[in-house]
């Protein structure tokens, strides 16, 4: 009874052990010239994965994944807070870093074909031959010969191994992954340069936003007052109805106006909670990063060869371009052969541990392909094209950075002769309502020329506001441009990690 269970354990562990060979090994067509008695041939590896680079504008980067629970009190953040939330949390890096630990496994998948399959097997057997079904039908005389040997039984232990010796098909397979894996790792920095970009760009719209909620609150004030003086003169006889009129519309106006930019304010405070983490409900502060560090005057010829150097998307399309050679060449190979030992040892007898004897084998066999049905040809054809779209993309990509860098030193200088101007905009228009003011508290002019004064200065201080912020914009846009974003903005705006 024992031996009979024993005897069924082991038929179910040979069951599964070559079942699982079955699996690992794959034979492909072709004529072999073996120096054994098996015959095969490994089949072409898996090309590698090639990786999307992260790109701006992807929406995944609008998202993420909210760490913590909400407070009552609201949060400090700064500018440096928030790009270390931001690369803590945001979804489109998370998403990156993870289809990098998929590219990994191609790796090892590749690397896989480069390196021997062992298995263990054990085998039960018990066996009863009828000699007359494979045509033992004559006898000898005087000899008794039976017509059915058996029931007999016998038990192996087996390790079999299987070791590719030369396959440049998996050789060139292997660096096509390990390329494709090194752009991974680029692609997870650029990502995180989007992630910089986006958290910058959202942080100093709130602050372009605050700014806004100032100005209009200090407008409301001084058309608060110039209505509140309009009143008393009509009160006293020295101003007409329409003067009131003018002024209260003027006052609820810039109250209109109060409301819209408070409500943005607190719309673009929920986007900037969205990518960086924040858990919902969660309440901020935000502080301005202005004055920045001044920026050091940069030639074209510099900025362009430090955004080459730097840029981790272009470092990754060069490595991706690399990968589609490699690719191409392990389809090529496919027409090469290709060379296997393949082999077993162990014991085998009537008794594992009773009656058994030490058994081997060892083949020794070459693949040469012959005719494939046109497989290698459609093989190379798609890798050729992906290799010339690999190529494109990179060119494409060298002439958008070129174009990225001369966009952000125009735009930066051109911003920063703007907020020079509109400084000195404001300070014009608020002398020229002070002395609208003036001149309607004396009564030699009307409201209509105080309340086109105050509309100066409220067009002032919005051309000042829109002013700093693109010039900020500008100064992360050229972050992204050179490259290494997070470090470089940290340093354009004085914030330490």
């Amino acid at each position: 009874m024992t031996n009979g269970i024993f005897r069924g354990i082991l038929l179910s562990l040979c069951a599964f052990s070559f079942d699982a060979l079955l699996r690992a090994q794959t034979t492909g067509p072709g004529t072999s010239v073996s120096s054994g008695t098996q015959t095969g041939g490994t089949s072409s590896g898996a090309s590698a994965q090639m990786t999307a680079v992260p790109q701006a504008g992807d929406q995944s980067f609008e998202g993420s994944v909210p760490q913590g629970t909400a407070s009552a009190t609201p949060v400090p953040l700064s500018l440096g807070d928030a790009i270390n939330r931001g690369l803590k949390a945001n979804l489109g890096l998370l998403t990156s870093e993870q289809s990098s630990r998929e590219v990994r496994a191609e790796r090892i998948r590749a690397l896989a074909g480069l390196l021997p399959k062992i298995n263990g097997q054990l085998s039960a057997t018990e066996q009863q031959l009828n000699l007359q079904a494979i045509g033992f039908l004559f006898s000898i005389p005087g000899i008794h010969l039976p017509s059915v040997v058996g029931p007999y039984n016998y038990e192996s232990a087996l390790v079999n191994a299987s070791i590719p010796i030369l396959d440049f098909n998996a050789i060139y397979n292997y660096r096509a992954s390990r390329e494709s894996q090194r752009a991974s790792a680029l692609s997870i920095k650029n990502a995180r340069d989007l992630v910089v970009l986006a958290v910058g760009d959202a942080y100093l719209q709130i602050i372009a936003d605050a700014a806004r909620i100032t100005a209009a609150q200090a407008e409301i004030d001084a058309d608060n007052a110039v209505y509140t003086n309009a009143v008393r003169r009509h009160d006293a006889g020295t101003a007409i109805g329409i003067d009131v009129l003018r002024s209260q519309v003027e006052l609820k106006q810039r109250q209109q106006a109060l409301v819209a930019v408070s409500n943005q304010f607190e719309k673009d405070k929920l986007s900037l909670g969205r990518i960086i983490g924040l858990p919902p409900g969660q309440d901020f502060t935000v502080s301005d990063p202005s004055p920045s560090v001044p920026l050091e005057a940069m030639s074209l010829q510099d900025a362009l060869a430090k955004a080459y150097a730097n840029r981790p998307d272009y470092q990754a399309a060069k490595a991706q371009m690399l990968a589609a050679r490699f690719t191409l060449s392990a389809a090529r190979a496919e027409r090469y052969p290709s060379a296997t030992v393949t082999g077993f040892y162990g014991a085998e007898g009537l008794g594992l541990f009773s009656n058994s004897h030490g058994v081997f084998n060892a083949t020794g066999s070459i693949n040469i392909p012959i005719y494939q049905g046109g497989e290698i040809r459609a093989d190379i054809l798609r890798s050729e094209a992906e290799l010339k779209n690999r190529s494109n993309e990179f060119e494409n990509l060298r002439g958008q950075i070129d174009s990225d860098v001369r966009n952000a030193l125009l735009d930066l200088k051109s911003s920063g002769i703007q907020v020079d101007v509109a400084r000195s905009n404001v300070d014009l228009a608020a002398q020229t309502l002070k002395q609208a003011q003036d001149r309607f508290g004396a009564g030699v002019t009307n409201t209509v020329e105080v309340v086109q004064a105050q509309q100066t200065v409220a067009d002032a201080n919005e051309n000042l506001i829109s002013a700093q912020f693109q010039y900020n914009i500008a100064k992360v846009s050229l972050a992204r441009a050179l490259g290494l974003a997070d470090e470089t903005i940290r340093t354009y705006f004085n914030q330490h990690p």
